[in-house]
């Protein structure tokens, strides 16, 4: 009997990144984190939504004591293409004013959002702020600006699966695929 594909699985294209390359890079970059944060103030903010499965995985593996707070934005709505314009729904709630702070994101493609939210958070003061992002997209950047713990350099391809998405479908994919718009 012939499998039915629905319309969700005709635009779930290549995998890109294996669910056991996602896990192997995420122990080493928790590794270096550790290391690199030892008997520092840690405060880990997660850019939601896309980076949840991501954070939930590196934050099994870091090792030392950390704090985690969450910032959600925007920038793409239902569209594969950033708009630009990014917006906050969700601030924080902790004060990271003297703390060393880690920014998590999913995806840095543009670099608008990142910029935004490195240029929002030193305004309030913390010691040190630095981004960790699973996939760095460099071909698509608008904005310079500095990653110092990146997983994976990705292709200039809209990417859907663990935590990132489409229109809020495909976050359930457990790798990296790319997307394949009509």
């Amino acid at each position: 009997m012939k499998k039915r594909i629905n319309k969700m699985d005709e635009k779930v294209g290549k995998v890109l990144i294996s669910k056991e390359q996602i896990e192997k890079r995420i122990k080493e970059l928790a590794k270096q984190i550790s290391q690199d944060y030892e008997g520092k103030d840690l405060i880990c903010v997660i850019i939601l939504r896309g980076a949840f499965m991501f954070v939930t995985d590196l934050a099994k593996e870091i090792s030392i004591p950390a704090k985690f707070d969450f910032m959600a934005t925007s920038s793409y709505g239902d569209s594969t293409k950033s708009s630009g314009v990014v917006r906050i729904y969700k601030d924080l709630d902790m004060n990271i004013e003297g703390k060393d702070v880690l920014i998590i994101e999913d995806i840095v493609d543009t670099g608008r959002t990142i910029n935004y939210l490195v240029k929002n958070l030193k305004t309030r003061n913390p010691k040190s702020l630095e981004v960790c992002t699973l996939l760095n997209k460099p071909a698509n950047r608008v904005v310079n600006v500095k990653i110092k713990y990146v997983g994976f350099v990705i292709p200039p391809e809209f990417v859907i699966g663990y935590g990132l998405d489409f229109a809020e479908d495909y976050r359930h994919i457990t790798e990296v695929r790319v997307f394949k718009e009509d």
